[in-house]
């Protein structure tokens, strides 16, 4: 394995996941160097953090009153009353 991976891994990887570790039988069918072209990132597994939804009653007081403010724009635009 050249040092230039092995460097690389020590330097950007290790400092932030101390439990990584290289599989140096994995070989590029193209060049036959250690490792594969590409990887993959779960953001989800990494970077989501849940946040539960809002209590139903907020949620919908607040849905009711978008209703009503579309129904005064609407109101406005049309020259019609506002029923809402």
């Amino acid at each position: 394995m050249p040092s230039s991976v092995r460097a690389f891994f020590d330097r950007e990887v290790k400092p932030h996941a101390p439990d990584a570790w290289l599989d140096t039988t994995k070989r590029d069918p193209k060049d036959g160097r250690v490792g594969l072209i590409g990887y993959e990132i779960n953001f989800n597994r990494y970077f989501y953090r849940y946040t539960p939804p809002r209590p139903l009653e907020e949620i919908e007081a607040d849905i009711r009153a978008i209703e009503g403010d579309i129904v005064r724009m609407l109101a406005e635009v049309t020259g019609g009353p506002a029923t809402g």
